[in-house]
């Protein structure tokens, strides 16, 4: 979602017939598979699709920018969970999360506003936890800052670890290889957002077009920063 720039894949857009997709330089863009999952809400005009992993710096850095975009308008969410293999304590924060969306927010569907609250501080306190002991510890204090009782296993069920493999699952049969995989579903496709810059220029585009008749787009905007390391 060089690599084309928004300017530049409008001028395409006008030119392409319908059903035509634009064409990405080699090695330039995610070569993306399965993309049947691609697909905007009813009644949205717009939907920010994403797969993040609660380690990846990159991820952090963009949370509160994806988050703003979803409140200024007011459009829909739809994250998954990619805990990156080399990353150590990631799915166990993710598992936290989907247990308070669960249990204390009593919305499985999400996101909940007790399991979104967690996300964004475990983001803001990346540099500090370099360990799932670390974790354990910064997941014991928030609780306990939140009037919230912990419980001694976190997924007894083994529920939440299926919806994070779930998510992992499905990021695979897209053929995500990094994170954030961030992308604004519009009623004509869906765009790649590889630098978070964009964001809002690219929503701006795609609600401003959502009633036109335009052909489908696939793109990519290119972010110089990946989670891999």
């Amino acid at each position: 979602m060089n690599r084309f720039v928004l300017l530049a894949a409008a001028a395409v857009l006008t030119a392409l017939p319908v059903n035509a997709q634009m064409s990405v330089p080699p090695g330039q863009g995610t070569a993306f598979h399965d993309t049947s999952m691609l697909k905007l809400p009813a009644g949205a005009k717009a939907a920010i699709f994403e797969f993040e992993d609660l380690e990846c710096p990159a991820c952090g850095h963009d949370s509160p920018i994806v988050r703003a975009a979803i409140e200024k308008y007011k459009i829909p969410y739809l994250r998954h969970d990619f805990p990156l293999p080399m990353h150590r304590w990631s799915k166990d924060a993710a598992i936290t999360a989907r247990y308070l969306q669960d249990k204390v927010d009593k919305n499985p569907a999400g996101p909940g506003v007790v399991a979104e609250q967690f996300r964004r501080d475990v983001f803001a306190a990346q540099t500090s936890i370099n360990s799932k002991d670390d974790l354990n510890n910064f997941t014991a204090k928030w609780f306990a800052n939140h009037h919230l009782t912990m419980p001694f296993v976190m997924d007894g069920s083994g529920l939440f670890t299926a919806e994070v493999n779930a998510d992992y699952t499905l990021g695979q049969r897209l053929g995500v290889a990094e994170t954030p995989t961030i992308l604004v579903l519009s009623e004509r496709g869906w765009i790649q957002i590889k630098d978070i810059t964009q964001l809002y220029s690219t929503l701006d585009s795609v609600i401003a077009q959502a009633s036109a008749s335009k052909p489908v787009v696939h793109s990519n905007l290119k972010k110089p920063v990946t989670a891999q390391k």
